[in-house]
């Protein structure tokens, strides 16, 4: 599975999953707008039922969405026919909400079946895990460790994972992360490092300005 960007891609992109979420979205993206910023959002349909605004609101600002799943489940738990129905009503809820058909899809928990891959490709879907993150997952963690792990080695092609929703991680977990932005970013800007979408670096086009 790719873990990075298209060979010769120049910069990172930054990836935040399990969202929409009612106040880490937001949050995040308040900042990525003062940070003339963009990111790709994997997101839940579960979640974009609950909030179709703020998914469109993640399009409407410029971001990139791809689908994380109808359920946040461990897909080897899935029976095939489960999971082909959960692909499509992700993919459905994602495309009502924000007017955009999915073409890209992260597993939960970056894990996939045998039968789970064969139904993406079938879809026509591209995957991408990452090869950078924060554990952002854990309540415990700093700010500035979720940060220094994001950052370490970080180079052109990296795909950085993060999170903007606690749902299926530890209550709260998403103030660190937004705490912890700032920090990357900065980084990301001394080592001369865009951020780009998988969009943008698969067609060797500039990410679109917030």
């Amino acid at each position: 599975m790719p873990r990075r960007l298209p060979p010769g891609a120049r910069g990172v992109a930054l990836t935040f999953d399990d969202g929409p979420h009612p106040e880490g979205t937001p949050a995040l993206l308040d900042l990525l707008g003062e940070a003339n910023t963009v990111a790709t959002f994997f997101l839940v349909g579960e979640q974009v039922e609950r909030w179709p605004r703020l998914a469109e609101r993640i399009v409407r600002e410029g971001h990139s969405v791809a689908l994380h799943g109808y359920r946040h489940r461990l897909l080897l738990r899935i029976p095939p026919p489960v999971l082909a129905r959960d692909l499509d009503r992700g993919a459905s809820v994602l495309e009502h909400a924000t007017g955009r058909v999915p073409t890209r899809y992260r597993p939960p928990y970056g894990i996939f079946s045998p039968a789970g891959l064969a139904l993406v490709r079938r879809r026509g879907w591209d995957t991408l895990l990452w090869s950078r993150w924060g554990h952002d997952w854990r309540g415990s963690i700093a700010p500035e460790r979720i940060a220094g792990e994001a950052t370490r080695q970080l180079g052109d092609g990296d795909v950085v994972l993060l999170h903007d929703a606690d749902h299926y991680n530890a209550a709260g977990s998403w103030r660190n992360t937004l705490a912890a932005m700032p920090r990357i970013l900065a980084t990301m800007e001394r080592l001369g490092l865009p951020a780009v979408t998988p969009e943008s670096a698969a067609t060797d086009q500039p990410a679109a300005s917030l």
